[in-house]
Order: structure tokens, then sequence, then C-alpha cells
């Protein structure tokens, strides 16, 4: 029988045994966190090799491959939901007095946008507002809203596009987007506001948020444009409901960011809520608020371009059409359009955000200076007014001044700049991108996409299983399974297969590229002030545009998508990383550097260990913005299930399976976003 008694420091000890301590050999037990690492790394290890084995063994047996136009009963019964759905349009109340007034609506709004500011209208050969209206008005407005140099910068882009030969189509997009984040202002800054004071309700209100910033953009065309039709509409309310989230989420997140005793300060004296909220909360929260307006105004832009696969209006109707004949000259113009105006917005917005804190600041000095400076910025937007509103006059009567210039004409002579550059570029290095092309498809892509998508969907789908539950714990495993059952549902898990293959190839270069770039951001102050504009600039550019320099190098092939997704996901990763580099203690790296710590191990042993949350958190967003961007690069023969959505707009009996192609894609994002997100839940617990 054995004797328990109390040992050096404290720790109990069993007589003829060792002390229970917390050490072992490798000092660490089973509870702490490097043993729990460990043993983590060892199970998945043990699930890869097994998978290995048993793909050798039953390779190519029951993947579940479906051939480009053969279609399973579920695909069948969505063709008929379609038809069903055109034929009850007429009669079905859903339709009459839900669907079709919003789809009329909205129709009709951009319909007299356009007559007014963008299309020929009313028998006339031109718009009501001409190009001079136009460009005063939205200088005007960008002046009144962030200063001079929003208004110069407005003006300068502004008639760029159009001298780029896409006037229209660039106040299109613009229409577009304003709808957008208006319908986004008015829905999203109230539940925002109410979320952040009703607990209840943001817990119900954050799953939904979750899930529609989880969705890639591809998915929600095909069951838009099922309810709305193609066209305005249907662009309107896809772009609403991808811009909506970021906006919601910013807004409560500077409601419950004033401080806690200004809230009490304010309540001693007796405010009610609703005075608390306009008069303290909201006003505290402006900046932020505006911020919140400026993600989501860059968000409806890139959707809007996205959204002319559903015959919507605008700057991505060019794009697309360029993409598909393979014309990178025309592409880049159209693409360079869309990007001075993600600028032209983004700058816009950022002004106005730091203006809205520069007043605040005013407002704590004298009330005789608020007073004079009041004055004076009121004079002068209203004689902006009157100079914009005597622009629209003279551009509604005078052809001149409402027909955009056809000189000087650059869209052309810069198309065919762009189009030798691309010839002279694929002929001088065809042999360097054809080469890193080729290894990373050998050593990579096809390896991977054989592992995934040639093993049996059983051995597949358990192997996901498992690296959920030992990554995840048992939410993710359980959250896995129903995905995987509505994947299995669709009939594409084959080809959601090759698609995760894709991504994670393409997510493992944005790792090890963000990694490099957020060590060194993170190390060197010089280095992150360098790079970080880059990153900003690179995350303003919608993503439609990426395909482009990635179609003129690679050509219409998988590894067009993988390069563009890879351009695409880097900067979100690399801000993260370099951010979580730098929080790092400076006791901890000064302890290290005391230690005689190489710059080596300090990266190694101390600083990405100890950014252990911060690169699963990359490694989450990253896959995000990759699968967004590998299913969009079914425009350029990326294959997998972009490819099926993109076919489903094109060939009408291919429409069911082009929708299910979209139910796949959101299983596989909510699959992703879950398994990254509880695996980076549990490595910082």
């Amino acid at each position: 029988m054995s004797v328990i008694a109390t040992g050096p420091a404290g720790s109990k000890t069993v007589q003829g045994k060792e002390p229970l301590t917390s050490e072992t050999k490798n000092g660490a037990t089973a509870s702490t966190p490097a043993a729990k690492r460990h043993r983590k790394s060892l199970l998945l290890a043990a699930v890869a090799v097994l998978w290995v084995l048993v793909w050798i063994a039953f390779r190519g047996v029951q993947t579940l491959e479906l051939g480009g136009a053969e279609r399973t009963d579920f695909h069948v019964w969505l063709n008929g939901l379609r038809d069903a759905f055109d034929a009850s349009r007429d009669s079905s109340f859903f339709f009459q007095y839900v669907v079709t007034p919003i789809t009329q609506g909205l129709n009709a709004v951009v319909e007299f946008l356009q007559n007014l500011f963008s299309q020929a209208s009313g028998g006339r050969p031109v718009p009501q507002v001409g190009w001079l209206g136009v460009v005063a008005l939205l200088s005007w407005l960008a002046f009144a809203l962030a200063g001079v140099r929003s208004m110069l910068l407005v003006a300068a882009f502004t008639l760029l596009c159009g001298f780029f030969g896409y006037w229209e189509e660039s106040i299109d997009t613009l229409i577009i987007t304003f709808i957008s984040v208006l319908l986004c202002v008015i829905i999203g800054i109230p539940t925002g506001l109410l979320m952040a004071r009703n607990k209840r309700f943001s817990a119900i209100m954050s799953p939904i948020l979750d899930v529609m910033q989880t969705l890639p953009s591809f998915a929600y065309l095909a069951p838009l444009a099922l309810v709305f039709g193609i066209g305005p509409a249907a662009a309107v309310v896809t772009t609403l409901i991808y811009a909506l989230p970021p906006l919601v989420r910013i807004t409560e997140h500077g409601i419950r960011g004033v401080s806690p005793s200004t809230l009490e300060a304010v309540t001693s004296m007796g405010a009610t809520p609703w005075q608390t909220l306009s008069k303290v909360q909201v006003p505290l929260a402006k900046r932020t608020i505006v911020v919140g307006i400026n993600q989501c105004t860059m968000a409806a832009l890139s959707m809007a371009t996205i959204a002319a696969l559903i015959n919507g209006p605008g700057l991505g109707a060019p794009v697309l059409q360029a993409l598909q004949a393979l014309d990178v000259g025309s592409a880049f113009v159209s693409g360079l359009a869309i990007v001075l105006m993600a600028i032209m917005l983004d700058r816009t917005t950022t002004a106005a955000s730091e203006r809205s804190s520069i007043a605040a600041r005013v407002r704590r000095g004298s009330k005789e200076s608020q007073k004079r400076g009041a004055q004076r910025r009121r004079m002068i937007v209203l004689i902006g007014a009157a100079v914009a509103l005597v622009a629209v006059y003279l551009s509604h009567n005078y052809l001149t001044l409402a027909k955009f210039p056809s000189s000087p004409n650059l869209g052309k002579p810069l198309a065919a700049i762009i189009q030798s550059f691309n010839d002279w570029t694929v002929e001088t290095f065809s042999g360097v991108t054809e080469a890193f092309k080729n290894i990373t498809t050998a050593m990579l892509v096809n390896p991977l996409e054989s592992l995934l998508a040639q093993s049996p969907w059983w051995v597949m789908a358990l192997v996901i299983i498992a690296i959920a539950a030992i990554a995840g714990g048992w939410r993710a495993a359980a959250i896995t399974v129903l995905c995987e059952l509505v994947i299995l549902g669709t009939g594409l898990w084959n080809e959601t297969m090759k698609t995760l293959a894709t991504t994670l190839v393409a997510t493992l270069l944005v790792v090890i590229v963000a990694t490099i770039l957020g060590v060194w951001m993170g190390r060197s102050k010089l280095a992150d002030s360098i790079v970080r504009p880059i990153l900003d600039a690179f995350q303003t550019i919608p993503s439609f545009v990426y395909l482009v320099p990635a179609l003129a190098l690679f050509g219409p092939t998988r590894f067009t998508a993988i390069a563009a997704a890879v351009v695409y996901g880097v900067p979100i990763a690399t801000k993260l990383i370099a951010d979580g580099i730098r929080g790092v203690s400076t006791t901890t790296i000064e302890a290290a550097q005391s230690m005689g710590t190489t710059a080596g191990q300090m990266i190694m042993k101390v600083q990405l260990p100890m950014s252990r949350k911060a690169v699963v958190l990359a490694v989450n967003q990253g896959l995000l913005y990759v699968l967004a961007m590998v299913v969009v690069g079914g425009l350029v023969g990326g294959g997998g299930l972009g490819y099926l959505v993109v076919s489903g707009f094109s060939q009408g009996q291919l429409f069911g399976k082009g929708l299910a192609a979209g139910i796949a894609i959101t299983a596989l994002g909510v699959l992703l976003d879950r398994i990254t997100k509880y695996a980076a839940f549990r490595t910082a617990s």
C-alpha cells in the first residue's frame, strides 16, 4: 500500500514512486498546451497516413464524379423549380405582392437615375444631366463630405473613366453602388444600433451575419437570379447582401466602444435611453460608423462589378466580355476604370471619416470660433452648390456639354499598348511563368487534387470530419457533418473536392508569402511603413480585376485562379500576422535577447509561437478570400464549382447544376470557416 506524503516545493509524492508533479521527461504533461499541440499533431499525422494508405488501395473508386453535361435528379428538379417560378410570377401571392413590387421598384429607381445621368432618355440623344453636370455634382458632393482634395480626386478620376471610353458604364456602376449603399445605411445602421443595445438581438443576428460574410459572392448570384430575374434589381439585392454585414458589425462595434464612464455620467444626469443614444453614443461613434460606410461602399463596388453575370449594368460587363474573349488589353482598361472608381470612393469615404474626427476636435474650441468656421464652410458649400446647378443647367441644354467628348480617346491606345506589352511579356517570360505554373501544378495541385477528388467520397468525408474534430473540437465536427451532407445532396462532391484542392494550394501560398511579409513588417517599422500602403491599395481593388494580370501571365487555366487568389488573399493575411508579431510582449522579446537568441530563433521560437492566434486567424481569412477568388476564377478556366456557376448562367439546361454549385460553394465556405475559427478559439484558450 502506497503512502502519500508532501514532498519538496509542496508537491505530493507517492512513497516508492516518482513525484506527481506537472513535469515529464519532455517537460510537459497531457494537460499543458505544448502537450496538447503535440498530441494533435500526432493525431493529424495518423489521419494523414491512414488516408494515403486508403487512397492507394481505392484510388478512383466511388468518387461521385459527374460529367460536364450530366445532371442529377436534384439538378433537374432545380430546373423545374426555375420553370415553376417563371410560370407563377403572375399568379403567386409571394411574387405578385412581395417580389414583383421590389423588383419593379428597384428597376424603376435604377432606370430613373440612368435616364437622369447616363443613358439617353425622353427622346434626347443624351441623358437629362450631361457629363459636365455629373462631374460638377460629384465634385461638389465630395467637397461637402470630405474636402478639397477629395473634390479634385473625384473630378480627375471621373473624367479619366470617361476618356477611357467607359463613361456610361462608370456612371451606371456608381448608380448601382449608390443605391446599394443607401439601402445598406437604411437597414444596417439601425440594425447595428439595436445589436449594440440588445444582447439577445445581437446573439440572433451574429450567426446570420457570419453566414453572409462567409458566403463567396458567386453563391448569391443563381438563387437571387431565380427570384428577382436578371437585371438591375437582382444586381442591387446581390450587392446589398454582400455589403451589409461590414456596416452592421462596425456600427455595433462603434456604439459598444463608447466609454462606460461617459454613459454612466449621462445616465446619472437623467438622460433617457433615446437621448443617450442620439446625443452621446452616435456622435461619439460617428467616425467608426463612417468607417463602416467606407467598408460597405468598397464591398458594394466589388459586388456590383461581379453582378454583370446576372446582367447588372456597369463596368463589370466590359471586363466580363474582355475576359471571355481573352482580350487582355480591353480587360485591363476596363479593370483600370474599376480601380479608379474604387480608389475614388475609398479615399472620399476615408477622408469623410477623418473629417468627422477633426470636426469633433474643433467643437472643443470656443463657441465663437466654431460659429465662424461653420458659417465660412456653409457659405463655400452653398457657392459650390450654385456652381454645380449652373453646370447641370448647361449640360442639360447644350449637346457639347451633355455628350462626353470623344477625344482625347485614351482607352483604345492604352488597350493596344497593354496588349502589345502582354504579348511581349508572354513571349519573353513564357518560359519562367510556364515553368512556375507547371512545377506548382505538378508538385502541389495535381497530387492534392488526386488525393481529394480520387479518394472514395466516404473516406474523404471521414477524413475531413476527423480533421475538424482534432483541430476544432466537436462543434466544428458537427458543422462539418451538416455541410458534407449538403454537398452530397447537391451531387457535386467531386467538383467540390477539386475546388477544395485549388483553394488549399492557394491558401498555402498565401500563408507562406504572408508569413514572410508579416514577420518582416512586424519586426521593422520601416518595412511596415513601406509595405502596408501597398497592401491597403491591393485591398481596395475589387476581386474581379485580379483576373486580368493573372490571365495575361498564365492564360486560361486553373492556375490563373490560384495566382489571382494568392494576390487577393495576401494583403489581409499579411496584416494580421504583422499585427500579431508586433503584439508580442516587449518583456518577452528582451528576455529572449538577453539569452543570446539569434534573429532566426527569435522568429521561430518566440514571435511566431506567441502569435499563433493571429496566424490561425490569418489562415481563416486567407481561406475565405482565396475561396471567393477561386470560384470567380471559373470565368478564366479555373474549373471546379466556379465554372459550373458560370455554365449555369450561360446554358439554360445547366441552370440547376449551376445553382447546386452555388449551394455547394456556400457549404464549403461555412465548413472551412467553422473549422479554422474553432481551431483559432482552441489555440487561444
